[in-house]
């Protein structure tokens, strides 16, 4: 008979194990001695205690399942309980049993952990949603529609939770993006219905433009062609395309229009140019006619003068107040020698002159009586109320004896 601390064989060849609950048959030995026999079955052993070994090192290393741990324990427990090793069973049970312990705490854990990703995940698309109903309501159709399909992206890298829960979130989400991307539709639906009413408009637009490109009607067409673009602004874009086109077309009518009105304004600058530099030159002619010494004289030179300038045509506006003034001038200084001239020969205003510088004479006369007769009676404050009408009344008949004098005295 054969023996170690944990097995031992038989006369019979009959193999036994040492457990705690005592001897257990491990197995039945004939092909060769006792030794051998307890070196396989301490092999087994071995490779029990292997295999326990490599369970814990998965359970404790890798994401195994609680499931399939449990499952792989089992299978080592039944090897183990059907007693077909040579060794410390009880150790390994024991082991098994911790393991066991390990795997629910793991599973304890997972749970609360995959409780508290599920509770986050839901948060997440609570947030998704709610900041995809948001979005529904915005008109930043491009930066909005970028932003829902990132959204999306981030939806499906987080975990599902519950069906009830998770459908109802996905239905809300699913819904804010329908009705964003319906509201963008009925936009650039619109968008494109404005921009072809834009289209009819502006093409009229530039058929009156292009109609205009050759009218030499310079104040009227270039007015009409301020209204055109004003009209050109108010319609609004049309579709890129027929935009550019459009304005390139409606540009180019104008620049027709504007460079042959500005070869013809720029003539016409130099022939008014010149034209001042005549009517300068007459301007100092007819300023060499004052003073006015000799009134007959100096008329036939004025009208020499003007027929001439009124010969010569326009000068540039901006010029036009100063040179007509300075011949002005001189046409209001020969018109008061006319008007002096004939207060001077005309009888009837002389009568009346005459007539108005006796009344006045008579009346200062009069007054310096009644001053003498008052001063004479000691009425000095009637003298002085009198002395003053006097001044007035001499003052007058001083101005009227300096307009007889105009007529010859």
């Amino acid at each position: 008979m054969s023996s170690d601390p944990w097995g031992r064989v038989d006369e019979t060849g009959t193999v036994y194990v040492r457990t705690a609950d005592g001897e257990v048959v491990v197995g039945s030995w004939q092909a060769g001695s006792p030794e051998e026999a307890l070196a396989y079955f301490e092999r087994k052993y071995e490779g029990l205690v292997v295999e326990i070994g490599l369970l814990e090192r998965r359970v404790k290393t890798t994401d195994l399942s609680a499931k399939d741990a449990q499952t792989a324990i089992d299978h080592l427990r039944t090897q183990v309980d059907e007693h077909h090793a040579v060794g410390d069973l009880d150790a390994l049970r024991v082991r098994l049993d911790k393991l066991v312990r390990t795997v629910e705490s793991r599973r304890e854990e997972r749970k609360v952990q995959k409780a508290k990703q599920t509770d986050e995940a839901k948060h997440a698309k609570e947030a998704l949603v709610a900041e995809a109903e948001e979005l529904a309501q915005s008109e930043q159709w491009r930066s909005a529609g970028e932003r829902l399909r990132a959204l999306v992206d981030t939806w499906k890298g987080l975990p599902r939770l519950d069906r009830k829960s998770d459908d109802e979130l996905w239905h809300r989400f699913s819904h804010a993006r329908s009705a964003f991307s319906k509201r963008r539709k009925a936009h650039f639906a619109s968008l494109d219905a404005q921009r072809e009413d834009a289209r009819k408009v502006k093409e009229k637009l530039v058929a009156e433009a292009e109609s205009l490109s050759g009218s030499t009607d310079w104040a009227t067409t270039a007015a009409r062609y301020r209204d055109l673009m004003a009209d050109w602004k108010a319609a609004g874009r049309a579709q890129r395309e027929a935009e550019d086109e459009l304005w390139n077309r409606f540009r180019g009518a104008q620049d027709v229009f504007f460079a042959a009105r500005s070869s013809v304004f720029a003539e016409r600058d130099a022939e008014q140019t010149e034209n001042l530099k005549l009517k300068e030159e007459l301007a100092e002619e007819a300023e060499k006619i004052l003073p006015v010494t000799d009134l007959k004289a100096a008329r036939a030179a004025f009208r020499s003068i003007n027929e001439r300038w009124e010969a010569i045509g326009h000068v540039p506006r901006d010029a036009r107040p100063k040179v007509e003034g300075r011949m002005h001038t001189v046409e209001r200084a020969i018109q008061e020698a006319e008007e002096a001239e004939w207060r001077r020969t005309n009888p009837e205003a002389r009568a009346r002159a005459a007539g108005l510088t006796g009344q006045l004479q008579d009346a200062v006369d009069k007054l310096q009586r009644q001053i003498d007769a008052a001063r004479a009676s000691g009425n000095d404050a009637k003298a002085d109320k009198l002395g003053r009408e006097l001044e007035g009344r001499q003052a007058l008949l001083d101005q009227a004896l300096k307009g007889l004098e105009e007529f010859g005295g």
